[in-house]
């Protein structure tokens, strides 16, 4: 039974690879495969779309519409791969010495080809699986939330949901959340040789960063020991940043986003409100001088952790398919995990591969791995027949 589940899997994997759907594209080629792929087992799925309809997220129920069932719940979006060295057609299932190299074979396509392989066998169940594809989990998990509401409001209360993300099979009850924010500074033009005849906005974010990067240290240098995330604090980290037109006038614009990563139950709020403080005085110095100028900061995503003090209940049963007998563990990256554990799911994350090999060129699944993730889904099917 596992051979057949997973050369179903290999195939529906080296399908879902094949689009690429990097965050800064539409998912909907994929989306569409998902709902005729679901409708030739009999299985009706619904999309929840973005504003402007070019992304969606897609759930469905697998066998009988009652309480009591497991959400199993990935993302289809992959992060670029831009400028990364690849040895191989990065949109391509490549088996390399026993690892499936491609992107999104480990994050996280891998797991949705498992749980879709697995939908004959849910069908059967005496207990449903709900099935929940989201995207733009990579850019702030901004899509899961309007489907977990739906789902929430909608769906017979399910015991569980199951966050595929790579875990290496291992079962995970608490990670981190994440506030990214956008920083735009505009100033005055001015000669080089006259900067007090204008603003540049490249001293001002330079300044800016400046105080970021010693909040990032009092972060560290004030952690709590007994905190089980590595690394222990809260992280602070500038991502990108550009500004300025020629070295020698004064920069008209500068532009900077951060993200910021807080452990359960430390406010990303309270962390920032010196920061906030201090671009609205700045705000109010630089429209006196030029009343153009300016700082504005902007919320990009918000996505709360998930706290490690969920369903024991829910945590032994997965623990019984994975026959993880190991403490339970944290993470550092955030996840939709946090999404659901809000709405009121019980939440936990486990699936296959490592989250080193996430975002890296020549991603890889271990086949290993790839087969310990069939087998999780031969026993929870096994598992829902017998309640």
């Amino acid at each position: 039974m596992t051979d057949t589940l997973l050369t179903s899997a290999r195939e529906i994997l080296a399908t879902l690879i094949a689009f690429d759907t990097t965050s800064r594209n539409s998912n909907l080629a994929l989306i569409a495969w998902v709902e005729d792929y679901l409708e030739q087992h009999g299985v009706a799925s619904t999309r929840v779309v973005n504003a402007d309809a070019s992304k969606a997220n897609l759930y469905a129920t697998v066998g009988p519409n009652i309480e009591g069932g497991v959400i199993l719940s990935g993302h289809s979006d992959v992060v670029p791969v831009d400028g990364q060295d690849w040895h191989s057609d990065p949109w391509t299932v490549d088996e390399r010495n026993g690892l499936l190299h491609g992107r999104g074979t480990c994050d996280m396509k891998g797991f949705i080809a498992l749980a879709l392989a697995a939908v004959p066998l849910f069908k059967n169940g005496e207990k449903p699986v709900h099935l929940a594809f989201s995207y733009d989990e990579e850019i702030g998990c901004l899509g899961a939330p309007a489907m977990i509401e739906e789902m929430a409001a909608k769906l017979p209360k399910p015991a569980l949901a199951i966050i595929g993300e790579p875990t290496m099979m291992k079962v995970i009850t608490g990670h981190k959340g994440i506030t990214v924010h956008e920083v735009e500074v505009l100033g005055h033009e001015a000669h080089s040789s006259l900067p007090h005849l204008g603003i540049s906005a490249n001293m001002v974010a330079v300044e800016l960063m400046h105080d970021l990067a010693e909040l990032a240290r009092g972060l560290w240098e004030n952690a709590d020991p007994a905190s089980p995330f590595i690394p222990p604090h809260a992280t602070l980290t500038i991502g990108t940043m550009a500004g300025g037109t020629a070295p020698n006038i004064l920069a008209r614009r500068a532009q900077f986003v951060f993200d910021l990563r807080c452990p359960p139950n430390v406010d990303p709020e309270a962390i920032l409100a010196p920061f906030k403080a201090k671009i609205a005085a700045l705000n109010g110095e630089m429209a006196q001088a030029f009343p153009e100028a300016g700082v504005s900061i902007t919320r990009l995503s918000n996505a709360p952790p998930m706290a490690p003090t969920g369903s024991q209940e829910a945590e032994a049963f997965v623990r019984r398919l994975t026959g993880d007998n190991g403490s339970s563990g944290v993470v550092s990256y955030a996840a939709e995990a946090g999404q659901f554990q809000q709405a009121g799911f019980a939440t936990v994350i486990c699936g296959p591969g490592s989250i080193e090999q996430a975002h890296q060129p020549n991603e890889y699944l271990a086949v290993e791995q790839f087969g310990r993730g069939a087998d999780f889904m031969l026993r929870l099917a096994e598992a829902l027949s017998r309640q």
